[in-house]
């Protein structure tokens, strides 16, 4: 299997550079068809993994670490790999309806060299190369976000830029002082090295390379990017950034907390709880005040964010909180997709980005409604959805430990997106202004509803084999 590692980061990079060849608007089908494969080679990983097999390592040209580079599989990456390929495919296909009319003239090649991004971040073993891949990851969502062109699009787009390499200049910083105090980068290397007792300037790289990654995630108060960015692209552009990206640099925070920074992440544990559970409350707060439909999304996603850092002052031997947050980012990524992609449908039918704007659709578009639903119900974590089982297990962990605060915000949070999903689904039953029946093309617009109903329904089923995806947590954790 570890002769198939490098080819999931060849593959979108070949991808990638061919449509920028063919020219633009050109290399939908190419994405589509090598999506694909890359989702049945994440598959065969995830199975070889949940084998028994042990974790491969793969060294790149023969040379491993530390002077060379090593690709290194276990749960949680393989668990990333297949969330990455698994939103990226259905959203290609929506894309390619979606942008028929007028294709964005780079969408394609920004798309696969963000999911070469992401493939070749979750596989990457020290730090450099982590820092190099989450600029790849980073300046292609910027570019998605710029593609419209508007002038709206293009200053949300220069406020992600900037908040990008605000946040990636912290982390090469601690980078730069983690390297030279131990003359090394390699996270299995650095692992034992460093200590409570380590040198100030280790604890100050510690606390930067934290600080870097909450800006990229979009924690609060670092968030202030995130709204316009993902509310003002289009549609696709939305549903991949706010599924994935965010995503990425949340992985980078556990990868390090879980391993060089262990020791140091006692004493900040209470710090990543304190801003998640706000951000829990404030993104939601600010979805349920929204009037603008993709502006309401993107405040949820701010509120999902949070319930990701709630988990870092329970992780513990007994992996619950792990896998909580295992379990949230898969179900969020899906969620979030079906719930952008609805809302363009929404959107491409009515003509309206708002809330108010969505009146009759229920008559019309009841394939999409109902996919914004099933998107909700795990955002709002009903059973049987993945949401559910995520905020069930953190729930278990944080009476566990005695933390009735964490299980109140929970519950917050999860009253507070009913809140706002049901906004959109009680205006979507009600009647037109002028009482007059909406005209929508069915046909026009079937593929992208199957598309967004498709990502609603997988939120809810990864909640029916959540002892699958637990055990492959498990695998190195």
């Amino acid at each position: 299997m570890t002769e198939w590692l490098p080819w999931l980061i060849l593959l979108p990079l070949l991808w990638a550079t061919a449509a920028f060849l063919l020219g633009p608007g050109r290399g939908a089908r190419l994405a589509i068809g090598t999506t694909a494969v890359q989702l049945a080679l994440a598959f065969a990983l995830a199975f070889e993994l949940g084998s028994g097999s042990g974790a491969p390592v793969h060294r790149v040209g023969g040379w491993g670490a530390p002077l060379g580079i090593d690709l290194v599989a276990d749960g949680l990456s393989a668990l990333i790999l297949i969330l990455t390929q698994l939103v990226a495919l259905p959203l290609f296909v929506y894309a390619r309806i979606y942008f028929a009319a007028a294709a964005p003239a780079w969408f394609w090649p920004l798309a696969g060299f963000l999911v070469a991004g992401m493939n070749a971040l979750v596989l990457s073993a020290d730090l450099f190369n982590l820092y190099v891949t989450l600029e790849i990851v980073g300046l292609a969502a910027v570019g998605l976000v710029a593609m419209g062109g508007t002038a709206g699009q293009l200053a949300a787009a220069l406020r992600y830029l900037l908040a990008t390499l605000v946040g990636s200049g912290m982390y090469l910083l601690g980078v730069a002082l983690v390297y030279g105090s131990y003359g090394t980068v390699s996270i299995a290397t650095l692992t034992p090295l460093v200590s409570a007792g380590a040198p100030l300037a280790v604890w100050f790289a510690g606390g930067l390379l934290l600080i870097g990654l909450m800006v990229k995630t979009a924690l609060f108060p670092f968030h202030g990017w995130l709204p316009p960015a993902h509310g003002g692209a289009p549609a696709p552009v939305s549903a991949l950034v706010s599924a994935l990206v965010v995503k990425a640099s949340f992985y980078l925070i556990l990868r390090l907390w879980l391993g060089p920074f262990a020791a140091m992440a006692e004493v900040a544990a209470a710090l990543p709880a304190v801003l998640g559970a706000a951000a829990i409350l404030w993104g939601s707060w600010r979805a349920v005040r929204a009037q603008r439909l993709k502006a309401l999304v993107a405040w949820s996603t701010v509120a999902q964010v949070g319930y990701l850092f709630l988990i870092f002052p329970l992780l513990g031997a007994d992996q619950l909180a792990l896998h909580a947050g295992g379990m949230q980012v898969l179900a969020h990524g899906l969620a979030k997709a079906a719930m952008f992609a609805s809302v363009g449908v929404l959107i491409q039918a009515t003509g309206r980005d708002a809330v108010a704007g969505v009146a009759g659709v229920a008559a019309c578009l009841p394939l999409t409604l109902f996919a914004f639903g099933l998107a909700g119900v795990t955002l709002m974590g009903l059973p049987p959805s993945g949401g559910f089982l995520a905020k069930w297990l953190l729930i278990e962990a944080a009476l566990l430990r005695g933390r009735w605060d964490m299980v109140i915000v929970v519950f917050a949070g999860g009253l507070l997106a009913a809140t706002y999903v049901f906004r959109v689904l009680q205006q979507a039953f009600l009647a037109t202004p002028g009482g007059e029946a909406l005209r929508v093309d069915r046909r026009r617009l079937a593929t992208l509803e199957w598309t967004a109903f498709a990502l609603a329904v997988a939120s809810i089923l990864v909640g029916l084999r959540g002892m699958e995806i637990l055990r492959l947590l498990g695998v190195g954790a």
